[in-house]
């Protein structure tokens, strides 16, 4: 997090996983309507039901969090004591770790292996899983690498867990990518899961730190609890805003997969073109997240220092021979970028 708030900002920057930033003017909001405090400080109801709703889950199963990235820290700190072993995705956002490490678990991997197209194998997490694991996380879709795990990956997984007593958490922060083809969410499949998810990555909200956690009742009291030490309260004005969005969820959708659409068929034809990346055409997702046979560290600094380009190292995500490219920003940015990142590898 450190690098990509001090080293990204330059004019060409595809370091971004998610949706380019939705236009303000775009919510039809009357900010006369809306006030700067009021009830709401375990939850503010009309957005915890707004939630529900879209998760088609009760309301006593959702508990809000200022973005994905705290209701993961929130999910974890209610679920793990201390030297708790938690077996997590490799390669793998990197604050999946980190948080767990902080809340002083015993972290293991597993991995996503490249050449499955990092699906999910199920053979080596049920060789990962030991009777001390009490927690296995995984994203869906992937980041770094956008891959789907079906439903029926999920409930084996859901099996694998309870033969150890083991829950699982479900960053699910980028499943709408699949738009009218997203699944329901995976706590559905059983008590033992947990999901996350915010308005941040697909729809290009950012700004309102709209995020949440599913989890059975008794574990969204208590990280309601747990956020008193945190969060304390979720700020009222954008929970407000956040709402109207939820309302117009539709249409906010519309237009990411609208920009998305253009976007991927540009990264589309830099793929075909650029042989020197080993990758696939893709056909959804925010990112690409191709291996190439030049030095990472180096690759990357010369993009950023001589073409004003940046694209994320893919060591932050335990893979040393990748880079991650966001496709999901304004279309011109994209187009000059790729086209910056083809010479680099060119001049290589």
């Amino acid at each position: 997090m450190e690098w990509v708030k001090t080293s990204t900002d330059v004019p060409f920057n595809l370091a971004n996983s998610g949706v380019r930033n939705y236009p303000l003017s775009g919510l039809p909001v009357d900010w006369t309507a809306l006030a700067l405090c009021g009830l709401g400080a375990y939850g503010y109801a009309p957005l915890v039901e707004a939630i529900a709703r879209k998760c088609g889950v009760d309301p006593d199963c959702v508990a809000t969090a200022q973005g994905t990235s705290m209701a993961n820290h929130l999910a974890m700190a209610a679920v793990l004591e201390a030297r708790d072993e938690v077996l997590i995705e490799s390669p793998a956002y990197p604050l999946l770790a980190e948080t767990a490490e902080y809340l002083c678990a015993k972290v293991s991997l597993f991995d996503r292996p490249a050449e499955a197209n990092f699906d999910i194998d199920l053979d080596l997490l049920r060789r990962a899983v030991s009777p001390r694991t009490r927690l296995i996380v995984i994203s869906n879709l992937h980041n770094p690498s956008c891959a789907y795990s079906a439903e029926s990956t999920l409930r084996q997984i859901g099996d694998i867990a309870r033969s150890v007593q083991a829950r699982i958490l479900v960053d699910e922060v980028y499943l709408d990518l699949l738009f009218e083809n997203a699944p329901e969410t995976a706590f559905k499949l059983g008590n033992e899961f947990m999901v996350t998810n915010s308005l941040t990555k697909v729809y290009g909200l950012s700004g309102l730190r709209c995020g949440w956690v599913v989890a059975e009742p008794e574990l969204i009291r208590r990280i309601y609890r747990l956020n008193d030490l945190f969060g304390v309260n979720n700020p009222y004005l954008t929970d407000q805003v956040s709402c109207i969005a939820l309302a117009n969820l539709d249409q906010i959708g519309q237009w990411a997969r609208e920009l998305l659409d253009v976007n991927r068929a540009l990264a589309n034809e830099f793929i075909v073109a650029t042989p020197e990346l080993d990758y696939e055409p893709i056909e959804t997702g925010t990112v690409l997240f191709p291996r190439i046979d030049f030095p990472v560290e180096k690759f990357c600094a010369f993009l950023r220092e001589q073409l004003q380009t940046v694209v994320t190292p893919g060591w932050f995500f335990g893979s040393r021979d990748r880079i991650r490219i966001g496709i999901g920003g304004e279309t011109s940015i994209l187009k000059d970028g790729l086209n910056r990142i083809h010479d680099a590898l060119s001049l290589m």
